[in-house]
Parts: structure tokens; C-alpha cells; sequence
């Protein structure tokens, strides 16, 4: 027997009135994920679409969605002509931190887009993996200052032992800036 969109709705707002407290919060959370469920259909038809401008709010609004159905379309459009929408797509896939994206995005480190690269490098530090600490690394090596930048953050984040020694280098960069988030990251780093 299958339940319905419907009937499920139904029966778990039902529950919304139990007399336990862990229940109601069961349901509720239910609830929005079936929700969340429902609105992905749409917005996997709108990452399609022609117009840049929907396309990009979809991908932000896939962010929401509490589903593994999300990760097959996001990671389809790494390879998009369009680095606005790789950046885009690598930003969620990131906040989402999911490890079947981790190979996808280590890949865009070498993206022709800075800023996809930039973002790429802020995605991976919401990972803590120490296996990214060599790609990360190699990354502070970039003649893009903002690349360098968040390559550093994201190494500090990783909370690696591993990522202090390349992160000491950079407290002597020329570059106020990437001093200054090395210092910051090395602070994270464990002893």
C-alpha cells in the first residue's frame, strides 16, 4: 500500500498534537522535509531554464532542501558552460558538506574561473577531512590573492594538524591579507 503526499501530510500534522514532546518534533521535522520534497521537482526544472537569473536562485533555494536528491543536479552543473552557475552550485554543494560531492568539487580547485576556484577552496574547509589538507595547500601557492585567502581559511577550518606547517609559511607573505588569515587559520590548527 502506498501513502500519499497527501496522507503522509496528514498523518504527521496529526501528530503535531501528541502528548510527547519528541513526537511533535519527529513530526514537525517530517513535516519539512516532506515539504522541502515537494518543492524540488520545480526547482530542478528551473535550473534549466534559459534565464541566468532563475537559474541561480534555484541552485541557492536547492540549499534548503533536506533530500540526497539534491546532489545528481548539483554536481551536473559543475560542469555548466557558465561559471556563475559552477560557483553557485559549488557554494551549496559546500554548505551541504556532503561526502559524495567531496571528488566533484576538489576537482573545480583547478577551475579556468577564479572565483569558482575561490569558492571551491571555501567550500572544502566546511569538510574536516584531513585528506584535503595537500589539495588546500598547493592552493596557497596561487598568485590570486583571494584564492590564497581562502585556501588558508579552509585549511585552519579542516582543524589539521597537518594544515600548521603550510599555514607558518604565509605568516612571512608579502601580503597583509593572507598574513592575516594565516595567522587567524593557524590559531585553529590542534597542536
Amino acid at each position: 500500500m502506498t501513502v500519499s503526499l497527501e496522507n503522509r501530510r496528514t498523518l504527521l500534522a496529526d501528530l503535531l498534537g501528541d502528548a510527547d514532546a519528541g513526537v511533535r518534533s519527529a513530526a514537525a521535522g517530517a513535516l519539512e522535509q516532506l515539504e522541502s520534497l515537494h518543492e524540488l521537482g520545480p526547482l530542478i526544472a528551473a535550473i534549466k531554464s534559459e534565464k541566468r537569473g532563475v537559474r541561480i536562485k534555484a541552485i541557492f533555494a536547492m540549499e534548503k532542501v533536506a533530500s540526497p536528491e539534491v546532489f545528481p543536479p548539483l554536481i551536473e552543473l559543475l560542469k555548466d558552460v557558465d561559471s556563475d552557475i559552477r560557483a553557485a552550485a559549488v557554494q551549496v554543494l559546500g554548505s551541504k558538506a556532503h561526502p559524495k560531492s567531496l571528488n566533484s568539487l576538489v576537482r573545480h580547485l583547478k577551475d579556468p574561473a577564479p572565483a569558482v576556484r575561490v569558492h571551491t577552496a571555501e567550500a572544502l574547509g566546511r569538510f574536516a577531512d584531513p585528506r584535503l589538507v595537500p589539495y588546500l595547500a598547493a592552493m596557497l601557492q596561487d598568485d590570486d590573492e583571494q584564492l590564497v585567502v581562502s585556501a588558508a581559511r579552509s585549511l585552519g577550518a579542516l582543524g589539521a594538524v597537518e594544515a600548521a606547517e603550510p599555514l607558518a609559511a604565509l605568516l612571512r607573505d608579502p601580503r597583509a591579507t593572507v598574513r592575516r588569515a594565516a595567522a587567524e587559520a593557524l590559531g585553529q590548527a590542534p597542536l
